[in-house]
């Protein structure tokens, strides 16, 4: 069993889509070991969204480019916005936060999930069902891309993304009569 990391954003929460977002976790095994509503303190989005020097680079040249800025302009500046961006929006309003459980949880939440970048989001998908937001609206209005969710990206960083919002008497384990179907071995 695997654990991983889900926050339903503000903008999920305050268009009332939060049920239908977990009951897609819920339709392929995915099992809630833990959930709460919490307005986020910035302290704890610093620690979530933690960017190394290198990432604030790459990802600031994409932007000056994305943004046509002078070629002189430091990447990293450019990059930290982009952070700064998510820690503030993140504020906007209540946040849900749930920890998932089950086999291969990483994977399967990303998947349903679907990218990032919502032009590459299909349909059936959570973004690609439920955004329409592109970077050059949010680019346009000043802030970040409104992508529904955030999904921990890999199974390295599951727990350590969960013990930021968790703390260990929150997570629960229990056992659910589907997993008889789900994990049956064969005989």
């Amino acid at each position: 069993m695997e654990r991983t990391l889900v926050l339903i954003k503000p903008d999920a929460v305050l268009r009332g889509i939060v049920g239908e977002i977990i009951q897609r976790f819920e339709r392929v095994g995915m099992k809630i070991a833990a959930i709460k509503m919490i307005q986020a303190e910035e302290n704890i989005l610093r620690k979530h969204y933690y960017k190394d020097e290198a990432w604030m680079k790459e990802k600031g040249e994409l932007y000056k480019k994305k943004l046509n800025l002078p070629a002189e302009t430091d990447p990293i500046p450019v990059g930290q916005n982009i952070v700064d961006g998510l820690i503030q929006d993140m504020q906007f309003s209540p946040i849900i936060a749930i920890v998932l459980e089950g086999h291969n949880a990483v994977h399967t939440v990303k998947r349903l999930t679907g990218p990032t970048n919502i032009d590459e989001a299909t349909p059936g998908t959570i973004r690609g069902d439920f955004s329409h937001d592109t970077f050059s609206l949010a680019n346009k209005s000043n802030r970040p891309n409104i992508t529904i969710i955030h999904a921990t990206d890999n199974p390295a960083e599951s727990q350590q993304e969960i013990d930021f919002w968790f703390s260990p008497d929150e997570i629960h384990s229990y056992s659910k009569p589907e997993e008889k179907v789900h994990y049956r071995i064969q005989k």
